[in-house]
């Protein structure tokens, strides 16, 4: 539903952002907890008069959860919870709790995974429960997916959980469409085609090293690109496909070539596919997206001419 002041064009746009406020932290988690009966089938609290299934066991799931996501936030009892704020009387500076907000991801994902349809039957006065039947059915899941997926649009944050059940970061401008993929998944070369699907499920991936990882995948596909006329050595091979891209046409062969020289030399002074000490180091998450949309866009016109 658009409000009065977004559909007359009064609200401010929301600042879209990577990064994982306590706030909004706090509305991912507390959606995640509305669906802790769903996983009551995975870790069943029983009732003491013996009537079944009464809730979520929470120790067995804190317990699971030490080595499905160790690194998730804990408060001091070890609990589950939203990362604080500690106000000091004596400074100005609030202080935030230490987080790893891609551990909050996994845990989406891990209910994505496992949530199942559960039916509330009686309520039990003695002991102030309610009776579960859980299901096998997983209708629950599309429910969740979308209020999850409803937290990242409204605060501004660029995820989206998928139809896979995974969290994938939402890349603005990019280059990458569907009409690329589709070219991609048409690439003969077996090698190049594995290379370049494995770098754009990384390229989505909201892990930084998976970002960084990506790029390097890419920069090996070009790498196997130049080479994929397997009957000429690598610079004939490489010139053919500059050549037919440029059609014969002398200012796009000059085009082409320096843009392919260009990325060559990015690949070999930058640290993406060598590691020596020597290298310039990639000193800003963000400059991976700027070699990753370069690179592809080069291999997005290339494959396009390739017979």
């Amino acid at each position: 539903m658009a409000y009065y002041t977004e559909r007359h064009g009064m609200r401010r746009p929301v600042a879209k952002t990577y990064d994982i406020s306590i706030e909004k932290y706090a509305l991912l988690l507390h959606c995640c907890e509305k669906y802790y009966n769903n996983l009551a089938w995975k870790y069943p609290a029983q009732c003491p008069d013996g009537h079944g299934c009464c809730g979520i066991d929470f120790k067995q799931l804190r317990l699971d959860l030490q080595y499905e996501i160790p690194t998730l936030y804990r408060d001091y009892s070890e609990n589950i919870a939203v990362p604080t704020v500690h106000h000091n009387v004596f400074d100005s500076d609030d202080e935030e709790s230490e987080y790893d907000q891609y551990a909050l991801l996994d845990l989406i994902e891990f209910f994505a995974e496992n949530v199942r349809d559960v039916v509330v039957g009686s309520f039990h006065s003695y002991f102030g429960h309610y009776h579960l039947t859980c299901q096998n059915s997983r209708n629950v899941c599309a429910q969740f997916r979308d209020e999850i997926n409803s937290i990242f649009q409204k605060t501004g944050l660029l995820y989206e959980l998928n139809t896979n059940l995974q969290v994938e970061r939402i890349v603005e401008n990019s280059p990458l469409t569907p009409a690329i993929e589709s070219a991609i998944a048409a690439v003969k070369e077996a090698g190049a085609r594995e290379l370049l699907q494995e770098a754009i499920l990384l390229h989505r991936s909201p892990y930084p090293a998976d970002i960084r990882d990506a790029v390097e995948k890419l920069w090996d596909a070009y790498e196997r690109l130049k080479t994929y006329y397997t009957t000429m050595n690598k610079a004939k091979s490489a010139e053919k496909i500059v050549n037919d891209m440029a059609a014969g046409q002398a200012p796009y062969v000059t085009l082409f070539d320096t843009e392919f020289r260009a990325l060559t030399k990015i690949g070999n002074d930058y640290r993406i596919r060598h590691h020596e000490t020597d290298k310039v180091e990639i000193t800003d998450v963000r400059y991976y997206d700027y070699f990753f949309n370069r690179c592809l866009s080069l291999i997005a016109l290339a494959i396009q001419y390739l017979q």
